[in-house]
């Protein structure tokens, strides 16, 4: 293939490719790394290039990926990642030069970050302002002369990069405080070759494993090789970028921790496990640094964990980046960056930076007003590039020369506060919009990571391309799309996995942290509580059905006792259902670590079908059907759990939280069999509700009375739906968890459990009664105060 443009692609492309700044060279000409790709897509139809296009975003919503975005409310709700499934291609020789002047800049920001937080030499020089660094928020003074355990400052760092139209490359920011957006690039990796399995062998697409691995390599040398003590520190599920932290730590095999999963005990971080405390000296901070510790810090945080600052102080934790990191990324530092480098180093900037003036100094205000024309102005200790937040920066060539007047006033007054940058234009690259090709300008987001042999450049990363042609509205808050970077050789490249190879060796299951614990067991009881009242409910409306408007003694019972458990019949899939629904989904988003893409693709479908049933049921058949559904969808995301799930000690409190939940209810329903008034088919509609139709017909015949149906539900030890199984179960589960006081003495509740087990294996069903099943729904609830007493409190 030729280097024009047109030759030999079809008409449909060549427009686009002629408007699209990313594929073409300064001559017009279509980019060799480019032209292979372009040969492939030139030999699909509009409708496989869409059905490719579609597979991809089926992979992302499959896998559950998403962010949260926030409404003008300040509200989060969750988007579906905007993938735009054409990835961004970029020679490896031209990668080399770009990572060579990232490896420059990392190595820099380290310097920089150690200098401000020890001898402050650079302020002395005269190469930063002192006021710079004493007004910038995310200068922590308590981490000053603290240094870092493993001896470096930054470990991950994320840089922005824009490209001209001309090729050249800059330095939007620098990303040092908690960079996101590693585990996004490995997603939109996945979805992207989904889209495109058949890719030419002589592509040689770069991996993105090998970097993972490397990385991880580093963090467990700074754990001391103790996989366990290493851990993600996470805000929590309402961060917009949660399902990122939890993607890392599943894939990496690290523990997904929150504030107040953390304790510091005697100068050392821990860990609250089921197992007790446990010692963690490595945390990846996905937490903005001011927020980690609420004793030192910002005193008003919920995140953070007392007394993390003493144990950084201690040098028992590294903090992976080290507090105080961020103090680089605020833009006004990028005005600097260019004498501090040239003085440290001797060199200039590899990559250049966007041009940059801080007001504070009476040059940089004459120069943003003189040239007001070609700036951006906005906020100097903004950590958010004028893109992402274009309502708080000026735009210098919409100002008319009052608004200048004005703003050169403003200016002389805190002008510290402000910072001028340089108004570029940015590359455009091919996205796919309502059926069409078309060229949006993007932004590259590249990663480094320190390893043990030094400083390392992921071979890719992801683009944020812009909703519209203008440069200032990129951030994906704002509708845009992100795209997976493809870094493109001319050789083969190693086929890198995250396995590292060697001998086998067997690790323990990692420690069970308290409040994934916790999260586990109401997954399985809201589960179950779900399975019930979608068992009662169409039971009630399959005999609401059959009578119609003639009354039904047993619907009143049915609907008395829904009724008392929060369910209103009145609405064919209540929103009692609904919200016990939403508590397995909340329950299940905050240990996102822990399940799988299936798992999660599950319960989504689940809730989104019974939302969309109660917006159109009706009741009695209609509903009926409906339930049926749900009743499936559940059971098939019940076996998942249950079949796929290590047995862990996470399984079983998960089974835990099953057993206790559905022994009540049992127990419950049993409990009208003793109503006043019990109406006719009421047992019948309990063995229906229990799932125990069939077995019931098989051991006792058709004609047998109250009794069988108490002694099948409440005593048979081998009907998985009966009380004695639940309690069977659970006593076997108490057996196995950890034994958090004095070793070798059983805790109370598994003596609860094994005192009710001996109790029911001594009754017959003519010793069952109305007061007997409602001490033993009170006794298994009361299991749940035993074990949250013991493991989560």
């Amino acid at each position: 293939m030729s280097g024009s443009v047109g030759d030999g692609l079809h008409s449909r492309y060549r427009t686009l490719w002629g408007g699209v700044d990313e594929m073409l060279d300064a001559d017009g000409s279509l980019r060799p790394v480019w032209r292979r790709f372009v040969h492939m897509l030139d030999g699909l139809t509009e409708t496989e290039l869409a059905a490719r296009f579609a597979r991809a975003h089926q992979y992302m919503r499959d896998a559950g990926v998403y962010y949260r975005a926030y409404d003008h409310l300040g509200g989060p709700r969750e988007r579906e990642w905007p993938l735009s499934p054409l990835p961004v291609l970029i020679d490896a020789a031209e990668w080399r030069d770009i990572g060579a002047g990232l490896v420059q800049r990392a190595e820099l920001l380290e310097r920089v970050v150690a200098d401000l937080h020890g001898p402050q030499q650079l302020v002395a020089d005269g190469l930063l302002p002192p006021e710079l660094i004493a007004a910038n928020p995310e200068f922590l003074r308590p981490m000053v002369g603290v240094p870092p355990r493993g001896g470096h400052y930054l470990h991950f760092c994320a840089f922005e990069l824009g490209r001209g139209p001309d090729g050249r490359w800059w330095v939007l920011g620098d990303r040092t405080q908690a960079p996101s957006g590693a585990g996004f690039a490995l997603e939109n990796r996945v979805a992207t070759v989904r889209a495109f399995p058949d890719l030419p062998e002589d592509m040689h697409l770069h991996r993105l494993a090998g970097f993972f691995r490397r990385f991880r390599d580093a963090l467990l040398d700074l754990a001391d090789g103790r996989m366990g003590a290493i851990g993600v520190l996470t805000p929590g599920p309402n961060n917009e970028t949660y399902y990122e932290h939890a993607w890392i730590a599943r894939y990496l095999g690290f523990l997904l921790l929150e504030g107040d999963d953390l304790t510091v005990r005697d100068g050392a971080m821990h860990v609250r496990t089921v197992s007790g405390l446990q010692p963690v000296s490595v945390l990846w901070r996905r937490v903005d640094a001011a927020f980690v510790d609420p004793l030192e810090l910002r005193a008003d945080s919920w995140i953070g964990t007392p007394g993390a600052v003493a144990a950084l102080r201690a040098g028992a934790l590294s903090m992976v980046n080290a507090l105080g990191s961020g103090v680089v990324e605020t833009r006004a530092m990028q005005a600097f960056m260019p004498r501090i480098c040239q003085a440290l180093t001797g060199r200039g900037l590899q990559l250049p930076g966007i041009a940059t003036w801080w007001c504070g100094l009476a040059a940089g205000r004459e120069l943003a007003v003189a040239q007001a024309d070609r700036m951006l102005i906005g906020p100097a200790f903004s950590t958010r590039l004028p893109y992402e937040d274009p309502q708080a920066t000026l735009p210098g060539a919409q100002l008319d020369p009052d608004e200048r007047q004005r703003l050169l006033q403003r200016l002389q007054v805190e002008g510290a506060q402000w910072v001028a940058q340089e108004a570029v234009t940015l590359s455009t690259t091919p996205v796919y919009l309502d059926g069409r090709l078309e060229p949006r300008p993007f932004v590259l987001r590249a990663f480094v990571a320190r390893t043990p042999d030094g400083w390392e450049v992921m071979p890719g990363g992801f683009a944020r391309i812009g909703a519209q042609a203008d440069t200032r509205a990129i951030a994906m808050q704002l509708g845009g799309q992100a795209a997976d970077v493809w870094v493109v050789g001319e050789r083969p490249v190693v086929q890198e996995t995250l396995l590292s190879g060697g001998y086998l060796q067997r690790r323990d299951p990692a420690a069970l942290p308290s409040r994934a614990a916790e999260n586990l067991l109401w997954l399985g009881r809201y589960t179950e509580r779900s399975e019930a009242i979608a068992r009662i409910l169409r039971a009630y409306h399959v005999r609401l059905a059959e009578i119609g408007d003639h009354p039904l003694p047993l619907l009143d019972v049915l609907g008395e006792y829904l009724d008392r458990i929060g369910i209103d019949v009145i609405d064919p899939i209540p929103s009692g259902l609904l919200r016990s629904l939403d508590g397995a989904a909340t329950s299940a988003g905050r240990i996102r670590d822990r399940f799988s893409p299936d798992g999660w693709g599950a319960l989504h479908d689940l809730s989104t079908t019974a939302n969309r049933f109660a917006e159109r049921v009706s009741p009695g058949d209609d509903a009926s059907r409906a339930v049926t559904v749900l009743l499936r969808k559940l059971a098939g995301f019940s076996g998942l759990l249950h079949e796929n799930m290590y047995r862990s000690t996470g399984w079983h409190f998960l089974e835990i939280g099953r057993r206790i939940e559905r022994g009540v209810q049992i127990a419950e329903l049993l409990g009208l069999l003793f109503h006043a008034d019990a109406p006719a088919g009421l047992q019948q509609a309990l063995l229906e509700i229990a799932d125990s139709v069939m077995t019931h017909r098989n051991r006792y015949g058709v004609n047998a009375g109250a009794q069988s149906v108490l002694d099948l539900l409440a005593l048979d030890g081998a009907n998985p739906r009966s009380v004695m199984f639940q309690v069977d179960v659970l006593r076997e589960a108490f057996a196995q968890l950890p034994v958090t006081g004095a070793p070798h003495a059983m805790p109370d509740f598994a003596k609860q459990a094994m005192r009710l087990h001996t109790e029911m294996s001594i009754r017959d069903a003519g010793t069952v009664d109305a007061a007997c099943l409602a001490g033993l729904a009170r006794d298994i609830a009361g299991l749940y105060n035993g074990v949250s007493r013991a493991y989560f409190h």
